[in-house]
Parts: structure tokens; C-alpha cells; sequence
């Protein structure tokens, strides 16, 4: 975690915002894909034959053999007809300036623009000089974004920001040339990204309505500007916030523990952040009460890439045998790999109670669309994986004597992608300290918006070399 805050935003908030609930969901996950074994799992061993394995639900048949051989990895679901690249929209853009302009465009700055002035123009009578609080510009709007910039490649972001005006050389010039330490905090205090005025009549059906409209957008442009890899990730991200906020998450096992949960489907090579979606919990009635299943979820973030043969990879917390089957049916055609927790009703027994079995030893079931594993790292260990672009026993030869699964091996090296995004935001952040979440949420935008731009601008020079 960062060093002690020290650089609070002035915040006058509207009285939308103080009626936020300060209350928190708290999740509890078990991220690593290493269950303990339990010794007081109810049931027996499931009832088996001598070519199949049977689910705890009694109704799901795993084949003990495949008959697949195991040279046969290329199979119609797992061509990908485009590689990694630019899209249309971004295939002529070769600066990194327009390349970032791209994703944060001129609509959404104008956006910025309009909904702050009508904010500043709500609060000028509080100020005995006008001139403190005058309007500002989309020109100005940018800069305030690359002095944010700026202070995130310092790795300054939780800096007293008076640190940057400073005038005995230890400050940064081009912040005192931009704009005064005054205007800069004035203006943070004064972001917003939707009308007042009709906030309330759309946060009826709508939580996240103070930002909405600017979140969808860069999502929209996230999802237009780039083909992704054959490999994809879907995780969480947790933004730290500690302020009030209905939909503020307490997830233990998080860097920040208290946060706004963002759910991101990221490449597993390039890092590219494509689809994204604010987890707010129970929306009211309306067009934004979706399905909060995890496998509702999944399909929504895939729903552009389902068709186009990728692989996702996924932890626990999102694997079901039901989503990896409906990936498979057409005209669907992607392949997940991901590892799965023991409870689930569809795994025998003899996969999730393998005390009897030695160490560095597997054990595989298959179904026509995936295929199960069990394997055993170190006593009192189980690794469950489910994987349907695997179709054999195949064990991973440069694993020596630990004699790890094929699906182990390619798990692992396809599973950070929203992991390694995450911690790029953290490593050039660019957020300030703030009470409001619609900013937590904006700050998290520009932290993608830099990467993403990196990640074309990387490719469009490497085939323009």
C-alpha cells in the first residue's frame, strides 16, 4: 500500500452524495487455485465403473479415457481468424497522443466540460471573488489530465501535490506553468460527468448514473480498438476507495481491501483492457437489472469474442462446468481453462476426497466438451482444473519430477492478464485522494486509457519497423 495520504480533495458534496449508504459487501474468495482437502466432506466416494467416473449430482458421467489423441490440439473452436492488432478505428492512428484521444475523445471531453461548468456555476455564490471559480474549457480539461499523467510517471500519486508547485527547486516547472496549485485542486473538486439536475430520476433505475454515460463510451472504444490474442483473462479489479458508497466492496485478499469492484476481460499476452462492468450489486427495476450470476457475467464481458475461437481463462470464482459448456455450443466456439472449486455439484467424488493419492500424481476425467483434472502439488493439496481446450492426459514434460498436467502448465501461463493490467494502474497511477466514487471510477478509466494507448501504439510500431 501507498505511504499515508497526505493530500485530501476539497470536496463539497452534492446532496446525491451524502445520501450514499456507507455500508459494504464483504467477499470472501479463495483465489489460489490450491484447495485443502477436507476431512469432513459429507458423502461417499461417488459410485463408478471401469470407464467412467459419476458426478455428487448423480447424473454427470466423466470417461475415465480419452480417445483423442494427444497430438490433436487444433480443432475448429480454437482457430483464430485475427491476431493481435489495431482494429479499423485505431489502424491509422500513429502518434500516442491521438492514439489516447482515441479512447478519452472529444464527446467525452466536452461532456466533462459541460457537467463541471453547470457544477461550478451551482457554487459560485459561495466564492467572494467570482474570478476563483470561473468556468473552465476543454483545453483545460486536458491539461488538468496530463498534469494527472505526469504526477502517475512520477510515481507520485499520493504526493502532497503543493510538493509539484513548489518554487526551490525541488518542484516541477511544467505543473507552475500549466496552472496554479489553486486551480488545480479547484478543479478536481468540481469533475462531473452527468446533469444534476436529472441525477436523481436516473439513479431511480440506474446506481451507477453519475457516470454512466462517460463510463459506457470509453468501454465502447475500448471494445472497438483492438483485436486481442488467443488467449483471455476475466478478473476483478478493486480501485481503493474508503468513502461512502453503496456498492463499496471489502474483499480481504485485495492490496486495498475497501474498494469499487470493476470486473475486466483483459488479453493474457498484451494486457489490452477490452470490456469492463461496475459491480453495484442489486440495480432497481429497469434496463440496467442484470443477471449478478458470475456466469450472466462472463457471457456479457465475452459476448463480442465468443464467436472468434479464443481461449478464456478464468479463476474459481467464475468457473462453472454449465458457462465452459455454453462456451462450446454453437455458435459459440471458446475455450476456457480455469480452475474450479470442489463443491460444485457436477465433480466426483473421487476428484475432490483424493487423500489415499500420492504427491505429483493426476487424475483426469472426460467429458465431449471439456475436460477434468485433479491434481495433487503436495499432501493435503487439490487442484481442480476444468478445461475445454484440452482433450487428453497430456503431462507437461519440462515439469520434471512434478509431473504438472498440460492444463496446469497453460493455466498458469495464461491467467494475469487482468492481474498484470492491475498492477500497471498501480504502478503508474494517476489518481488523488478523493471522497467521491464516480472519481475512483474516472481515475481507474485513465489508468486503462494509458495502457490501452501503449499497448496499440506498441503493435503500430512494431509493424511499421
Amino acid at each position: 500500500m501507498e505511504d499515508v495520504i497526505t493530500d485530501n480533495e476539497e470536496v463539497a458534496n452534492d446532496e446525491s452524495d451524502a445520501e450514499e449508504s456507507d455500508n459494504e459487501e464483504v467477499q470472501f474468495e479463495n483465489s489460489d487455485s490450491e484447495q485443502g482437502i477436507s476431512d469432513t466432506e459429507e458423502g461417499d466416494v461417488s459410485a463408478s465403473n471401469s470407464l467412467s467416473f459419476v458426478g455428487k449430482n448423480g447424473v454427470t458421467y466423466w470417461k475415465k479415457h480419452s480417445h483423442v489423441p494427444k497430438t490433436v490440439r487444433t480443432r475448429a473452436e480454437n482457430i483464430v481468424k485475427k491476431f493481435p492488432s489495431p482494429k479499423l478505428s485505431t489502424r491509422s492512428l500513429k502518434e500516442a497522443k491521438e492514439i489516447w484521444e482515441y479512447f478519452i475523445n472529444k464527446d467525452m471531453i466536452n461532456l466533462i466540460v459541460e457537467f463541471t461548468n453547470q457544477y461550478i456555476q451551482s457554487i459560485v455564490h459561495k466564492f467572494e471573488r467570482p474570478r476563483d471559480a470561473t468556468t473552465t474549457d476543454a483545453l483545460e480539461i486536458r491539461a488538468l489530465l496530463g498534469l494527472l499523467y505526469l504526477a502517475g510517471l512520477y510515481h507520485a500519486n499520493r504526493m502532497n501535490v503543493e510538493e509539484f508547485w513548489k518554487t526551490d527547486g525541488s518542484g516541477i516547472e511544467i505543473f507552475r506553468l500549466t496552472m496554479s496549485l489553486q486551480r488545480f485542486r479547484f478543479l478536481l473538486r468540481c469533475l462531473r460527468f452527468d446533469d444534476k439536475n436529472s441525477r436523481e430520476e436516473r439513479r431511480a433505475t440506474d446506481k451507477l448514473a453519475a457516470i454512466r454515460t462517460f463510463f459506457d463510451s470509453f468501454v465502447n472504444n475500448c471494445q472497438n480498438g483492438y483485436n486481442h490474442s488467443e488467449y483471455v483473462t476475466v478478473d476483478e479489479m478493486l480501485p481503493g476507495f474508503r468513502g461512502r458508497c453503496s456498492f463499496r466492496q471489502y474483499i480481504p485478499s485485495k492490496p486495498n481491501k475497501y474498494g469499487i469492484k470493476i470486473y475486466a476481460l483483459a488479453d493474457a499476452y498484451m494486457y489490452y483492457t477490452s470490456r469492463m462492468e461496475v459491480y453495484v450489486g442489486k440495480q432497481p427495476a429497469g434496463p440496467f437489472n442484470l443477471s449478478t450470476s458470475t456466469k450472466d457475467l462472463v457471457l456479457r464481458l465475452t459476448d463480442n469474442i465468443r464467436t472468434t475461437g479464443r481461449n478464456l481463462t478464468i479463476d474459481n470464482w467464475f468457473t462453472s462446468i454449465p458457462l465452459v459448456e455454453e462456451l462450446m455450443t454453437k455458435p459459440n466456439k471458446m475455450t476456457v481453462i480455469g480452475t474450479i472449486k470442489k463443491n460444485k455439484a457436477e465433480l466426483p467424488l473421487e476428484f475432490t476426497k483424493p487423500e489415499v493419492r500420492p504427491e505429483c500424481t493426476s487424475m483426469f476425467g472426460f467429458r465431449p466438451t471439456c475436460t477434468l483434472v485433479s491434481y495433487i502439488p503436495k499432501k493435503k493439496k487439490n487442484v481442480l482444473l476444468v478445461s475445454s481446450l484440452h482433450k487428453s492426459d497430456e503431462i507437461d514434460d519440462k515439469t520434471g519430477e512434478k509431473r504438472k498436467p498440460s492444463i496446469v502448465t497453460e493455466y498458469n501461463q495464461t491467467k494475469c492478464g487482468v492481474d498484470v493490467v492491475d498492477k500497471l494502474c498501480a504502478s503508474y497511477n494517476c489518481s488523488r485522494n478523493t471522497r467521491r466514487w464516480p472519481m475512483v471510477i474516472f481515475y481507474t478509466l485513465l489508468n486503462i486509457a494509458g495502457i490501452n494507448s501503449q499497448v496499440i501504439h506498441t503493435t503500430t510500431q512494431i509493424k511499421n519497423f
